[in-house]
């Protein structure tokens, strides 16, 4: 092939990522963001799914067993198609526990209080001991494994991100990592959208993001009216690839962790 078809082909090529509204990767790539994104109620899962193969970025989604816009749960069968294809794209998973149980307090004797969001013991206050703690989080895995023949990393999240030291320890006996977000990952999505507006919450991550910083939104949230990722998840990737950020998988540094 000669020099000058190879320009024409790679003008070509450049040409069409352009007019697919696709932002390529930094020249120079010296910063590194991590994307996560929780379960929540699935509303805007495909949406999320389209612009992160648009943008060619890869993400790391935390998976709970919660109810969705739909009606059903978002580890159902009907989800299966949406988990595989997650799987292909080569995106990283976690678990953000079976049933969405939030921490309470520590328990007497190394146990935790934890409340389900969802399940047969939602809204109860329930004692969880290690070996409970450790079925909760692992029940995400292998739940993933039957609806995708492939593992999640061994790595979790609790939901509101409350834990206390004992929990942690829970989760590390088991495994599992816990991988939370930093302050400025916090991208506000389930904030009210009339005091937080989509156009403050874009400013404020483009802006404060670094490197290094774990982020967290949700791939569908009850609480907020004007949808966060339709509006500012696209354009977000965008500037931060315009300030040299990549995008990077978690966890940061993988000890047989599972691919």
């Amino acid at each position: 092939m000669s020099y000058k078809v190879f320009i024409r082909i790679a003008a070509v090529l450049l040409l069409g990522c352009f007019s697919l509204g696709v932002s390529a990767q930094p020249a120079e790539c010296n910063k590194k963001v991590y994307l996560t994104f929780d379960t929540g109620n699935m509303a805007v899962a495909e949406k999320v799914a389209e612009i992160l193969k648009r943008q060619n970025v890869k993400a790391t989604f935390f998976l709970a067993n919660e109810k969705t816009l739909r009606g059903d749960f978002s580890l159902d069968d009907s989800w299966k198609t949406y988990w595989q294809e997650r799987v292909k794209e080569g995106h990283h998973f976690g678990s953000h526990t079976y049933d969405h149980t939030y921490f309470v307090k520590d328990g007497p004797k190394g146990e935790v209080f934890e409340k389900p969001q969802f399940g047969p013991k939602a809204g109860m206050t329930v004692l969880y001991n290690e070996a409970a703690m450790c079925k909760e989080i692992r029940r995400v895995d292998q739940r993933f494994q039957e609806l995708t023949d492939h593992p999640i990393q061994k790595i979790w999240r609790a939901p509101g991100g409350k834990t206390s030291p004992t929990l942690i320890r829970m989760g590390n006996m088991c495994g599992y990592e816990h991988i939370g977000w930093d302050p400025a990952g916090f991208l506000g999505d389930e904030l009210n959208s009339d005091k937080h507006p989509n156009g403050t919450l874009l400013d404020k991550a483009s802006r404060n993001l670094k490197d290094g910083d774990i982020t967290m939104a949700h791939l569908g949230i009850w609480s907020r009216k004007d949808p966060w990722a339709t509006a500012v998840l696209e354009q977000l990737i965008v500037n931060l690839k315009a300030r040299g950020f990549c995008f990077g998988l978690l966890p940061k540094n993988p000890v047989n962790q599972s691919k």
